[in-house]
């Protein structure tokens, strides 16, 4: 298994090293002067060729490249030019709301979309299975930011039960963060536990059918322990796969949930900088996203040798 992870590592290594060539090269022949996105057009030609011999422009794109790498893997990504401040203090402002968001409705996601999913395969063809199926399939093909501006719609401007934007950390008042997190942690969630009870009833229909749980139920041992014990065990394994996945969509869903809700963190942040072309900070969350969605993904791989040993690496 060690040399699975290195294996798996280098190849992580390697994915991003191609991430970082394609954002960079994409960005650096996107039409436009950088020098006037971040000066203005009214700047004067002296300040205009301090900046732009500055930002090494006058070189080739490859020692762009290398330079803005080198720099990357201290941490340096340049300056926000929108912002006027370091990326990476930027970046460090807003990713631990994003972060809050998507690991909080992924945990929520999981155990509400597995329970619904059991449930729905235990009792299949009841009216439990039929409300469970249909509310999965309708949520799972609505877009999330038509959810968010719903649930904002309905609830913060008609009822006024919720604010309808910003965030407020719990230890700086509890009672506002709550009521400025359910509308945004219910958007992100509820496409995590759709997908995740579909794909956790199909599986438990395709387990339950076994021999061995025949054979647990002839030997007289509780339901919920042959449910929930045996049979959810085998079930989850495919299921992981979607973890990691949903993880990933999760991070990439905060753009449109933070820009709905106009919650200050690493989405709204790429949005902004997308509009007023702000390629530091662009470049760096394509790559510390990239870097996230990787590293999932080879924890979601290794946590298969955990649910099941039988699984070898190679």
């Amino acid at each position: 298994m060690g040399r699975y992870v290195i294996k798996r590592i280098a190849q992580m290594v390697l994915i991003l090293f191609l991430i970082s060539i394609f954002i960079f090269m994409l960005i650096s022949f996107i039409p436009g002067d950088p020098v006037y996105a971040m000066l203005g057009d009214e700047v004067s030609p002296e300040m205009y060729n301090k900046v732009y011999m500055e930002l090494h422009l006058d070189q080739p794109v490859i020692f762009r490249y290398f330079t803005w790498l080198g720099n990357a893997l201290t941490g340096d990504f340049g300056q926000s030019t929108q912002f006027h401040m370091p990326t990476m203090a930027l970046l460090a402002e807003r990713m631990p709301v994003t972060l809050y968001f998507t690991f909080l409705s992924f945990f929520i996601s999981i155990p509400v979309g597995v329970l619904l999913g059991v449930l729905s395969a235990v009792y299949r063809g009841k009216p439990i299975d039929t409300i469970v199926t249909l509310i999965a399939n309708i949520t799972a093909c609505l877009p999330q930011f038509w959810i968010g501006i719903l649930l904002m719609y309905v609830f913060a401007m008609k009822l006024a039960w919720f604010p309808s934007f910003g965030f407020v950390w719990p230890w700086e008042d509890f009672g506002k963060s709550i009521a400025s997190t359910i509308m945004p942690l219910f958007c992100l969630a509820i496409g995590g536990i759709s997908s995740i009870a579909r794909q956790t009833r199909s599986s438990m229909l395709e387990v339950i059918r076994q021999d061995y749980i025949r054979t647990a139920r002839s030997k007289g041992l509780k339901e919920k322990k042959i449910i929930f014990i045996h049979a959810l065990k085998n079930a989850l394994i495919p299921v992981i796969t979607l973890f990691g996945m949903r993880l990933g969509l999760l991070i990439g869903g905060s753009m449109f949930m933070e820009t709905v809700f106009a919650i200050p963190g690493m989405g709204s942040l790429f949005v902004k900088a997308i509009t007023s072309r702000d390629i530091p900070v662009v470049q760096a969350c394509v790559l510390v996203t990239a870097s996230i969605a990787c590293l999932v993904n080879l924890l979601t791989d290794i946590l298969y040798a955990v649910v099941d040993p039988r699984i070898k690496f190679e």
